[in-house]
């Protein structure tokens, strides 16, 4: 079971795209060398700025709500797991229904699969693979209580789509309007926030 002590947060702000989330993604004994994690370009022509998209793991997950095989589960920790293999029929109703893109039923397998939190690592105390090689900590997985002293931006968990309110277990950072951004390499290189 991960503890409901620690978070995991998206900064998009400090994603530098080198892609080592997705490598390291890619590596996890439970992923069978295929990433779990997209790394997206906001607007290719116009910026360098990508953003990491992972599983935001929602209170009420759509992607389990229109699986009719009831293959998705969400387990008490409030982790959304990929789909059961015995059970996905490979319809693809999860992959058009998260509001944030996430799920992929990859052809061949028939089977959905996305971001579960490196269960296997986070039920163990450990973090998440892309959190542990994320050089510039776009990807942070610590205690909650913990965000707020090493970030000037906030954390976000409920979203509108449309008329839709969406409660989810990852946070994303979001900048204090009051504050202006400040990154600074220097002190990231030596273990700053």
């Amino acid at each position: 079971m991960v503890s409901d002590e620690y978070g995991f947060f998206i900064d998009p702000q400090r994603c530098i795209g080198c892609r080592a989330c997705v490598g390291a993604c890619a590596e996890c004994g439970t992923h069978k060398g295929r990433p779990m994690i997209h790394l997206d370009e906001m607007d290719r022509m116009e910026s360098p700025q990508t953003v990491p998209t992972v599983c935001m793991h929602c209170e009420d997950p759509i992607c389990a709500q229109v699986c009719p095989a009831d293959a998705i589960k969400r387990t008490d920790d409030g982790v959304v797991h990929s789909s059961q293999k015995p059970r996905c029929i490979g319809c693809e109703n999860c992959e058009l229904s998260c509001p944030f893109g996430v799920p992929i039923v990859f052809s061949g397998m028939e089977q959905m699969l996305k971001c579960d939190l490196c269960y296997d690592r986070t039920s163990e105390g450990l973090k998440p693979m892309c959190a542990t090689v994320c050089p510039s900590q776009a990807l942070l997985y610590v205690p909650k209580h913990q965000v707020a002293e090493m970030r000037r931006s906030k954390p976000v968990r409920e979203f509108l789509v449309g008329t839709l309110k969406v409660k989810t277990r990852t946070a994303v950072m979001v900048p204090d309007s009051e504050i202006p951004l400040h990154l600074d390499a220097a002190l990231l290189i030596e273990g700053g926030f």
